[in-house]
């Protein structure tokens, strides 16, 4: 086992909090710039890289507020560097004016939000999963995020890293919707060596070539040039033109944010990740997520051992939703329950694919679902069908 002792990747098996496994992967994905404000549960994030980031050269902003933390990330984004932040439900609600900026204007960003009961101050230090629905329409206008939900400390780290790489790739604020039970609990993560970590970055413009800024090919993500570099860029919130600059026209809006909305719901086949167990032969489909999840299976194992043929599908990806699967199971269970700690917000996407029955198993928040609840809907749903 490697000790923190300056080095980026700490190699080996440890034992730790959700929120110290994102900010490791973090690290281990090559962050260079966060910018963030105290906010539990995921207090953590930023107090780990407080300590880790100096070691490697990288640099750590405690900001005066979660609007300038957002703000920060997205500038230092444009300097070539990966940049992320790291809130709860307050705090994420205060970013989305500047989650819309980086939208329009296509700037890669890791947001990770670590869900406590809401709204409002709500419950600071208890888990919820109420943030899932603010994600995708929480700041104004069109646009499509991409958003992952981990269900362990090890998918913390794995998918701080998947997410930065997507960020990159698609030229997209990307967003790791942890809950405060996956934050808080201490699990084993193994950090593999620093030549097994996933590299993906941006697409850059070829120097000397004359291209727009926001000029693309048939995958319509644009190349991203860095500040600095010597190209002309012009960078705004304002509906713009492929040149950047403001064209606050319909035709011009019309194809920026008909694009960027396509570039993510076009490769969706791809980024979209679920994991099933027991679905081949099930009935009834459970659907969940994040630390909810983990109940939901054991559920579905007490339903089994009852002769109900329940599977869970768990999604891993929140945004793009999952319809492909849902749709597919659709031909095959008799009805869906969806296990949440809110009151219903992924139940509804469920329910636009599907024409089977779905049961909603929720908990507004506070703690960790049981696995009574879901199988109690589960039962439900067996005997409704």
């Amino acid at each position: 086992m490697t000790s923190p002792d300056g080095q980026r990747v700490l190699t080996g098996t440890h034992f730790m909090i959700g929120d110290h496994a994102v900010a490791e992967g973090a690290m281990a994905a090559g962050l260079m710039f966060f910018a963030g404000y105290p906010i539990t549960p995921s207090t953590e994030c930023a107090e780990r890289l407080s300590r880790r980031m100096p070691q490697v050269g990288a640099h750590f902003i405690q900001m005066e507020d979660e609007l300038a933390s957002m703000c920060a990330i997205l500038g230092a984004s444009w300097t070539g560097v990966r940049s992320m932040t790291a809130t709860s439900g307050p705090g994420f609600s205060l970013m989305m004016e500047n989650i819309g900026l980086g939208m329009i204007t296509e700037t890669p960003c890791v947001v990770v939000n670590v869900q406590r009961g809401g709204p409002s101050t709500g419950l600071p230090t208890l888990t919820a999963q109420a943030d899932v629905m603010q994600v995708k329409y929480g700041s104004h206008g069109d646009y499509e995020p991409i958003a992952y939900a981990p269900a362990t400390c090890q998918e913390a780290y794995d998918l701080t890293i998947k997410a930065f790489n997507s960020a990159d790739y698609y030229r997209v604020p990307t967003f790791v919707m942890a809950d405060e039970m996956v934050g808080h609990m201490t699990e084993r993560v193994i950090i593999p060596d620093a030549s097994q970590i996933p590299y993906v970055g941006r697409k850059r413009p070829v120097p000397g070539e004359k291209k727009l800024l926001y000029e693309t090919d048939e995958s319509l993500i644009p190349a991203m040039p860095f500040a600095g570099e010597g190209f002309r860029m012009h960078v705004t919130g304002l509906t713009h033109d492929e040149r950047g600059y403001p064209a606050t026209e319909a035709a011009p809006h019309e194809r920026l944010i008909r694009r960027i909305n396509e570039k993510i719901l076009r490769h969706a086949d791809q980024i979209i990740e679920v994991e099933g167990w027991n679905l081949e032969d099930a009935d009834i489909a459970v659907v969940s997520f994040g630390s909810t999840a983990r109940t939901a299976r054991r559920a579905a194992a007490f339903a089994r051992e009852e002769g109900i043929k329940a599977g869970l599908l768990r999604l891993i990806t929140l945004w793009p939703f999952a319809a492909k699967h849902i749709q597919a199971l659709d031909k095959r269970v008799k009805a869906f329950v969806v296990a949440e700690v809110n009151l219903g917000q992924m139940a509804s996407q469920v329910e636009r694919f599907t024409s089977k029955p779905v049961l909603r198993a929720n908990r507004a928040g506070g703690e960790m679902m049981p696995a009574e609840p879901i199988l109690d809907a589960i039962r439900e749903a067996s005997r409704a069908s």
